[in-house]
């Protein structure tokens, strides 16, 4: 009954966040007698004052096109609807611009705890703004066969895609843990169009990595940043110019820290580092830091959350996943994170904000019920 109850509350704010919502709105009290117009006229029930004043409808038609044409916004928190009317599902995932299009590879949650494991596999989903989304499927599915490796039930999180030049190919990483192990086993997953090769703890050329995310540098160099050490520290490892492997030079970041949920992103020749405690599934204080080589030293800066106490405190009830440039714009990007619902994961929410500067360049996020892209970075 509850599951009943959320999906009709879904399917309710989507119809209220649509486009089309508003413009048959305002097209119902453009009406010749407003929206009563509607029901059949009864003497014994006449039609109020309000809906016969055609000023007003007026007024009212003119504000409900206004939003219909202001949906191309970011609504943080909110159900985001793809082109099918059905809820982005492409969690603790990652974007990648290429040919003129965004491309946002995440984990696919069903409903119930048993969503939190793998049922499916990894979503991808494409947009040329950012705003409307179309669902291109499953790009890597779990196997029904027990004896793979990602068999259906196993942990495939954070998967993140970049494209080498050199090869031409496109490169997926992922956290991966085997099926009925909880997180014991600590892997990397690689997957390059049909092929999957899972790395697993490598002593001399890395640790055991579970919330991971991949940074493609100015000079083509990639470098995979994952919790390690029981997530007691943070490794930043160089991969091979396949991409496909670690070349043996990392180093070993905030020592002791315990973060996770990692994400890098490069602004005016510095490195920046935001991520989380370690608290499980839920919310927790942001951390970030800074340097001036991606090896470090690596300075943190604190919380970059700017709000109430609390929202501070649980980083507006959400985790870090991802940072993300905006392409054609300067010094532009988008932090993305996690509402997650672990009793019912297919029903977590996106929280995308923009990354902002203060006068010393350091960087911060600030709650906005909505937002877009010409405002917040003109």
């Amino acid at each position: 009954m509850l599951y009943a109850w959320n999906y009709f509350q879904n399917q309710l704010q989507l119809i209220m966040t649509s486009r089309a919502f508003y413009l048959l709105a305002a097209l119902v009290f453009l009406l010749p007698n407003g929206v009563i117009a509607l029901s059949s006229p009864h003497p014994e029930h006449p039609r109020p004052q309000f809906f016969r004043e055609k000023w007003l409808n007026l007024k009212i038609a003119e504000k409900l096109v206004s939003l219909a044409s202001t949906r191309a916004n970011f609504v943080p928190g909110a159900i985001w609807p793809d082109n099918q009317g059905v809820h982005i599902n492409a969690h603790g995932g990652g974007i990648i611009h290429t040919n003129g299009r965004y491309y946002w590879f995440g984990e696919y949650k069903t409903g119930g705890p048993e969503g939190n494991t793998a049922m499916v596999g990894v979503s991808c989903y494409s947009s040329e703004n950012l705003y409307e989304w179309k669902n291109e499927g499953i790009v890597l599915s779990v196997s029904d066969d027990t004896t793979s490796v990602i068999r259906k039930g196993c942990v495939i999180e954070r998967p993140k895609v970049i494209f080498n030049k050199a090869t031409g190919k496109f490169i997926m990483w992922f956290h991966h843990e085997l099926f009925g192990q909880g997180y014991c086993a600590a892997m990397s997953g690689i997957a390059v169009a049909d092929a999957v090769n899972l790395l697993g703890r490598d002593f001399s050329r890395g640790q055991m990595a579970r919330d991971m995310t991949l940074f493609v540098d100015g000079d083509g160099k990639a470098y995979h940043i994952y919790s390690s050490e029981e997530n007691s520290t943070t490794q930043i490892s160089l991969l091979t110019d396949d991409y496909l492997s670690y070349t043996g030079k990392y180093v070993r970041a905030f020592v002791g820290r315990y973060m996770e949920a990692p994400a890098l992103f490069k602004h005016k020749g510095k490195y920046y580092f935001m991520g989380s405690d370690c608290t499980g599934w839920a919310p927790n204080a942001a951390r970030s830091a800074v340097a001036s080589s991606i090896w470090g030293p690596w300075k943190e800066l604190g919380n970059p959350c700017r709000g109430t106490a609390e929202e501070n405190e649980k980083t507006f009830w959400s985790q870090s996943t991802y940072i993300l440039p905006v392409e054609g714009k300067r010094n532009a990007f988008i932090f993305m994170a996690d509402r997650w619902n672990p009793d019912n994961p297919i029903e977590g929410r996106y929280i995308w904000l923009a990354v902002q500067f203060d006068p010393a360049g350091k960087p911060f996020i600030r709650w906005m019920d909505q937002w877009n892209l010409e405002e917040s970075f003109n």
